[in-house]
Parts: structure tokens; sequence; C-alpha cells
């Protein structure tokens, strides 16, 4: 992989001018968590009236930015929040700026956009692109129609089926659900790993029984910080509006959890193949492709592909590319802000969940307490905390505490 720029690098801020004497629109922010959390700090700061679909205990809900739309209890996430958007009840907030930060708000959005674009202001989009995109089959048939690197991969929907393909599986292997959002509901979990062909029957069988569709995806060798993403938006003609890319120092758990630690940096050669994937299934608006470096044969490969703000769209602003601004700012008719380049070496940590991930490290000899510590003492930002917006971070601090106690 590319050399990555040292983390050593002090950040710098970037100023944003008010708008000032101008009407306009709220927005709502459906679903999501460290994403919609920048979101809502990040509107808010301008003067944007802010509201929030999301869980009923989400750390999003508890901002001074945020005012938070009650759906009923009775229904599932997906359906109270379709029958708010496409009914009645939303008629006061017809011409606000719609934004998605999950995949089930995605999701909601490609489905119904005829009548959403009728009562709201979206994003550009191309709905069956998004939902190409949404399933990871299609993702990865798409991408290898493309030419885009991919780890190898192989459809599966019975047992019989990996009877016959016992003897072409690698290990370790990844059972990757089609649709992670609706796994992840289930299990919490994102997919499963196998170690060998009893292992992938078990988790197999978990998945069928839960009548989830799953694909099967070799497990590319080597550390999280071989993982790197880019971000842009496309308008109808497949055009980027700008570049961004970063890269991973951990997760937790490792290997397969969630980032704790990002750093931006200019990553070579990732921005061809996620615009040759984005352009050839004719993505528009807001596109992040994540890759993993192949170190046995030098190859940058397609781990998932989100057409929507991301888990790190607050260390994203904070390096000049304030994505929340460009869409509401396109849709509203206001100045676009400058996102002609943005600041290395600036870093999102996740302090509680990346002490794990180097307790994970250092049992397999792979990180000691002084590297990690000299790879944490800087100045960072971080996914939740915020002096000036404390409520999310506490109630996210005080819940990981209970959890450790139980």
């Amino acid at each position: 992989m590319p050399s990555a720029t040292a983390l050593s690098q002090p950040p710098r801020i970037t100023a944003h001018t008010p708008d000032a004497g101008r009407q306009r629109p709220s927005v709502i922010i459906v679903g999501g968590n460290d994403n919609a959390l920048s979101l809502v700090r990040g509107f808010g700061r301008r003067g944007i009236d802010v509201y929030v679909i999301n869980q009923p205990d989400s750390d999003v809900a508890k901002s001074r930015y945020a005012q938070a739309i009650r759906l009923p209890g009775d229904q599932s996430f997906e359906a109270a929040t379709t029958e708010w958007l496409c009914g009645t009840e939303s008629d006061e907030f017809r011409q606000s700026v719609l934004l998605a930060a999950s995949d089930e708000a995605l999701s909601i959005f490609a489905e119904h956009h005829d009548i959403l674009s009728r009562r709201f202001l979206l994003d550009l989009c191309n709905p069956v692109a998004q939902q190409q995109m949404l399933d990871k089959l299609e993702t990865y048939l798409q991408a290898r129609d493309a030419g885009v690197p991919t780890p190898r991969f192989w459809q599966i929907r019975t047992q019989d089926d990996l009877a016959q393909l016992r003897d072409d599986l690698v290990y370790p292997i990844i059972v990757k659900p089609v649709l992670s959002h609706i796994f992840q509901q289930r299990f919490n979990t994102k997919f499963i790993v196998a170690d060998n062909f009893e292992q992938l029957g078990e988790a197999f069988t978990v998945a069928a029984d839960a009548d989830i569709d799953v694909l099967l995806v070799e497990k590319i060798p080597g550390p999280d910080t071989q993982l790197c993403s880019y971000y842009t938006w496309l308008n109808q003609d497949g055009d980027t509006a700008f570049d961004f890319t970063k890269r991973i120092i951990r997760r937790y758990p490792t290997n397969m959890g969630l980032a704790t630690y990002h750093v931006t940096d200019h990553v070579e050669g990732v921005k061809e193949h996620a615009v040759r994937l984005f352009r050839h299934v004719g993505l528009q608006g807001l596109a992040n492709a994540e890759f993993k470096y192949d170190a046995r044969d030098g190859v940058l490969k397609l781990i998932e592909c989100n057409a929507r703000f991301t888990a790190a769209n607050g260390l994203v602003a904070r390096s000049g590319m304030d994505l929340g601004a460009f869409v509401y700012n396109k849709l509203t008719g206001l100045p676009l802000p400058l996102m002609d380049n943005f600041r290395d070496g600036l870093t999102l940590w996740d302090p509680m969940r990346d002490f794990k991930a180097f307790c994970e490290l250092r049992r397999s000899g792979e990180l000691s307490l002084t590297g990690w510590l000299r790879s944490v003492t800087r100045r960072h930002c971080f996914p939740g905390f915020d002096l000036t917006d404390p409520r999310p971070g506490l109630a996210r601090f005080m819940r990981r505490v209970r959890k450790s106690r139980d």
C-alpha cells in the first residue's frame, strides 16, 4: 500500500463563513450514529434547524442542536419512518433537506424516491444504482463487470451449494450478508468469519435459519492499516466534484469490527478503482468505496460501497471537505464550500474502543503499550464527545461503562 503520511503532523482548523441573511430550509437526518451526530452539529452551528429520525435512545437525539421526531413504537423503524415521510404528518416539513445517514434510510429513499422527491429536497441520486450498492452480492458482481478488483467471492443459496463449493473455498472466509443492515439488526455484527468448513456450515445455518441471504468472501490477509476509503460526489454525467481519501489505523474487533482510529491521507490508486465502479453502475450524488490492499499481489481490492455519509463524516469535515455543507448548499442554491483539497494526518479516535483494539493486538504480539501510546498522543477529533455539545458523548460513555460491568 502507498506509504502513509506521518501521524505527528499537527491539525489545522478550516474556517467557514456563515450564510448571513438567508432563509435556510431545515434538515431532516434519517438514521445513523456518529455520522448523523457530526451532521447535526455542523448544521446546528450554522443556525439551521435540524430534525432527526432515529431510535429513541440514540446519541444524536441528545444533541443540543437536534430536535427528535418521535415515531410510533409499534412498527419497525423502516415502516414507521416510511409512513411518516410519505404521509400527511410530515406536511409541515415539505421542502426540507432530507439526508440519509444509514443503509435503512438509503433503502427507504431509493424505494420511495418519486414521492419523497416531490415532498423534500433530496440529494441527486440514481435509486437503482443505490439499491445495487446496498446489495453486497450485486456490488461485487458489478465490480467484476467493471474490472474493479475484488476478493474472491462465491454466491450461495443452499447447503447443497456449500457442499459443491467445498474444494474451492479458502480460509479464513467471511459469511457476508447480502443486506448488511438487516443482519446487523439481528445479530449485532456485520458478518461471521469461519476458519474451516465446519465453522462455515454452522455460520451458514445461522443465517439460513434467520432467512438472511449471504455470500462467501475471501478474507484478505493483513492488518487493518491496509484499509482505505475514497469519497466523492457525482453528477448525472459521472463527473466527480471532489476527491477525498483516508485510511484506517485500527478496528475493534481487530480485522472485522468498526474502525476505532482513522487518519486522513492522500492514498494513491484508490480513486481510479472507485470511480470506475461508480460510473459503471451510474451512481449519482454522494459515493464512498472502501478497499483493502492485498500484499499477495499488490492490488487494492473492493470491500464495500456506500452512497451516503459514513461514520467518519466528522473527520472528513474537519479536514476541509464538509460533505454536509456541500450537499445542503447545492440543494438550496447557496455558494458551494471550497472542496479542492484536504489536510493529511488528521485523526478520528474512539478512545475506549481503541484501547480494546490495542489489548487484542498486544495479546497477539502486534502492538506494544509504548507503540499504542505513541500513536495516540496527539490532538484528535472524537466521534461522540464535543465540549460544546457534551450530552451525546456523556451518554455514550455511561452506556459503555454500564455494558462493561454486565
